[in-house]
């Protein structure tokens, strides 16, 4: 059932879906918000929750864990209860339990509700995308509102570093919270008016076998990576990869085999939109080549404080969106496999100005090399996107929709997975010979843990000594850093080369 303006036989919309995607976008933006929001509160929560360390680490991930298991499952149920009463139901309930999280009185009642947030972040992702490509059927407006939908979520991760380093110089640690209470209430009070209610007529009732399998099998594989990245390919992150690989096979067969499947794996038929999913897919792991070091290079090399080091990022997000705003445009004219590829090769060449930067000094140059990343990638999120999404047929937007975001958490997944894993490793087998002399063996061990407890080490030791351990785990980071980085600005420009091959025959407008 479709209703709204778009029910009219119009293509063109008006003020209230334009009004429409603001909400949307506001939604987006404390969903991505509160992906980075959280990291400069850790310290202060470990002062007062004092969690354990194994704690400390499902307060953080949880929330990406449940988001990256359930993105599916929610896409396909939105298509069947409808998309807006999904996005409602998931805005009350982040309201709800961010109240309560703001709160929480220890790090298990913490914990729960970071994972409850998951599960209702789930809700948006792939309810707002799905409700746009229904709300803009004209191409030219879809672009742009895809466009806008793709720089909320720059600007929510940008600012969240920002935002978080102002409520904590300010208030307590649960303040950062409640940052997005007010804006999850205006999305209740204005969705009913200015947003469309879309359901698939002909669905099926939810294969809840299915469901189970698509999130076991996605937070089996994402908490396997993320394991594998922390400690190394230990039993348990390849316990977990393997489960989650047999998992996600049986979910395949099932879905090939039911009258009704939950993924209409036809879809993968269509080469546009397997390769489309492909480059979005990789390309977040190129992005993760940035984000997993600029924001620990200004703050433990450079010695940058949270809020200057938010105040750093500004141009790189002022860069997506403006970005994520020219691709639409430059779309009408121009075939998307010349944006892909051009864009793609603009974030690698930033990613190898990276491997230029030095401990001495390099803010202009990281800044620089920031807003090449930013700018390449922000029209490739939004094309890749809509590529994915407009293949799929209305009745299936939902599921589409969740398919691509699942595929951007993959993404992130294999980039902190490989990438991280990588960087670890240098960073250890460098300090294994660079540490200096004198150093009592518990010291050694936490400078070769991370940069962090590196740093906190060499603060604690006397003069020269702990200048020469900071000196060498800054030296081991950027070894790290550069190669890493190399490697991301390899896998973008062989996603450039495949864009201009692959998908060269999709005209522009």
């Amino acid at each position: 059932m479709l209703t709204g303006a778009t029910a009219t036989g119009s293509t063109k919309v008006g003020r209230r879906e334009w009004t429409g995607l603001a909400v949307l976008a506001l939604a987006c933006l404390v969903y991505s918000m509160d992906l980075t929001v959280l990291h400069l509160a850790v310290p202060q929560i470990s002062a007062e929750l004092r969690p354990s360390s194994s704690q400390l680490l499902w307060i953080i991930d949880v929330y990406g864990f449940l988001v990256a298991g359930l993105l599916l499952t929610m896409g396909t149920i939105g298509d069947r209860i409808g998309r807006r009463r999904l996005l409602m139901t998931g805005a009350g309930a982040f309201a709800l339990v961010s109240i309560i999280a703001a709160f929480a009185p220890s790090a298990p009642v913490l914990i729960g509700c970071r994972a409850l947030l998951g599960i209702a972040g789930a809700t948006l992702a792939p309810s707002t995308l799905s409700l746009i490509f229904t709300m803009f059927r004209d191409p030219a407006q879809r672009s742009i509102a895809v466009g806008v939908w793709v720089g909320s979520y720059s600007v929510g991760g940008s600012i969240g570093p920002l935002a978080g380093g102002l409520v904590l110089e300010n208030f307590w640690w649960g303040a950062v919270f409640l940052l997005a209470v007010p804006v999850m209430v205006l999305l209740l009070i204005l969705a009913p008016r200015v947003l469309p209610e879309y359901r698939d007529p002909e669905a099926g009732r939810l294969d809840l076998v299915s469901a189970a399998m698509c999130t076991g099998a996605v937070l089996l594989v994402v908490f396997g990576m993320k394991k594998f990245a922390q400690d190394g390919p230990g039993s348990v992150a390849l316990g977990a990869l393997a489960a989650g690989f047999i998992v996600g096979g049986a979910f395949v067969r099932r879905q090939l085999t039911v009258s009704e499947p939950m993924l209409d794996l036809r879809l993968f038929r269509l080469g546009s939109f397997r390769t489309a999913l492909a480059i979005n897919l990789v390309s977040i792991f190129v992005a993760f080549g940035y984000f997993l070091f600029v924001g620990q290079y200004f703050q433990l090399v450079l010695g940058m404080s949270p809020l200057e080091a938010g105040i750093c990022t500004i141009p790189a997000g002022l860069g997506f969106m403006i970005g994520s705003q020219l691709g639409p445009r430059i779309g009408r004219i121009v075939r998307p496999a010349y944006i892909l590829g051009g864009g793609m090769a603009m974030a690698g060449t930033g990613l190898l100005l990276l491997t230029r930067i030095t401990a001495e000094g390099g803010v202009g140059l990281t800044i620089v090399a920031s807003l090449l990343v930013a700018f390449g990638l922000a029209p490739v999120f939004g094309i890749t996107t809509e590529l994915i999404v407009g293949t799929a047929p209305p009745e299936q937007a939902g599921a589409a929709s969740g398919l691509s975001e699942t595929g951007a958490e993959f993404g992130g997944a294999l980039g902190i997975s490989i990438l991280g894993s990588i960087s670890i490793a240098i960073y250890r087998g460098q300090l294994a010979t660079t540490l200096p002399y004198g150093l009592r063996d518990a010291d050694a061990d936490a400078a070769r843990d991370t940069l962090g407890a590196a740093m906190v080490v060499a603060d604690a030791l006397p003069g020269k000594l702990g200048v020469a351990v900071a000196e060498s785990a800054k030296q081991a980071f950027l070894t790290g850093m550069h190669l890493t980085s190399a490697i991301a600005a390899a896998a973008a420009m062989l996603l450039a080369v495949i864009a201009l091959t692959r998908l060269r025959r999709i005209p522009g407008g």
